[in-house]
């Protein structure tokens, strides 16, 4: 890509609705006596529970959030996402080459979660046997092994794109009730479609994961985007990607499913930075 097109693709995120569109700052020159001057850094003043954050800085500081030291592009900029149950600030750590160890404090902004009843799920996927139980926490394991990949890539710092058009029939964080029992929040967004449904990638990645099989989620591709932002496509009823596999946005990773734990077809696609979950209906509101 192009570095005029890279600069244009790497915006800063602000929480809820709406984008920020504001270009990294330009390169700094170095002062007569050799040294690099500081650049602003910048950030939105809050975020959103299930946010994802891009935020531009100096592309030789240093950034740490949540115990992680964040990958920086060589334009400046930075990824981290919110959690759902986050609340408070967002409290980043940032040295530039010409600065000490600067704090930024984004405020989170609480989100209501309303309470989603499903019936009708098969009891065996609600309430597993210890077999079957075993089994869902060694496939889970892959799945979030895949999440910890932190490639150079830039696809997070793209407008994101519906990977299928459809009815929003379950939304990110919603508290889960199953056949009448409690469950842990949603984790993406569910939209309903026909099974053989074309799923497209949101944006550019490498697949990290490709399963068919998996108990609870099905058919499952995970495509990483870079700096630790990754998509989730659970119950594909076809996936047509294996690890490793170079994607480009708008390019068919699979197709709508009904395989795992369902009551019908549809996609559910879920985002996440490393382990944070996070919304992708509010990455596609950014890209408005």
């Amino acid at each position: 890509m192009a570095r005029s097109a890279a600069l244009s693709l790497l915006l800063l995120a602000v929480a809820g609705v709406g984008l920020a569109q504001t270009a990294p700052a330009p390169e700094p020159a170095i002062g007569g006596d050799g040294a690099i001057p500081a650049r602003a850094t910048r950030l939105p003043a809050s975020a959103s529970q299930g946010a994802m954050v891009i935020g531009n800085t100096h592309p030789a500081a240093i950034v740490e959030y949540a115990g992680r030291t964040l990958r920086v592009t060589p334009y400046g900029s930075f990824v981290f996402g919110i959690g759902r149950d986050a609340t408070g600030e967002a409290v980043l750590r940032i040295k530039q080459p010409a600065t000490g160890w600067i704090e930024h404090r984004i405020a989170i902004t609480a989100r209501d979660w309303p309470i989603e009843r499903i019936d009708g799920v098969p009891p065996a996927t609600v309430d597993p046997p210890k077999a079957i139980a075993d089994r869902i926490e060694r496939e889970q394991a892959r799945v979030v092994a895949a999440r910890e990949r932190d490639d150079p890539r830039t696809g997070f710092a793209q407008r994101f794109a519906w990977p299928v058009e459809g009815r929003i029939s379950g939304r990110f964080g919603n508290q889960r009730v199953y056949n009448g029992a409690p469950k842990s929040p949603h984790s993406g967004m569910d939209i309903a479609a026909p099974t053989g449904t074309p799923v497209k990638a949101p944006a550019d990645g490498v697949v990290s994961f490709a399963d068919a099989g998996l108990y609870l989620t099905g058919g499952t591709v995970v495509l990483d985007h870079g700096h630790g932002i990754s998509s989730n496509f659970l119950h594909l009823s076809r996936i047509d990607v294996r690890p490793g596999d170079v994607v480009r946005q708008g390019e068919v990773i699979g197709a709508v499913g009904a395989t795992g734990r369902v009551t019908g077809p549809h996609l559910h696609w879920g985002m996440n930075w490393f382990d944070v979950r996070i919304d992708p209906l509010l990455v596609l509101e950014h890209g408005k």
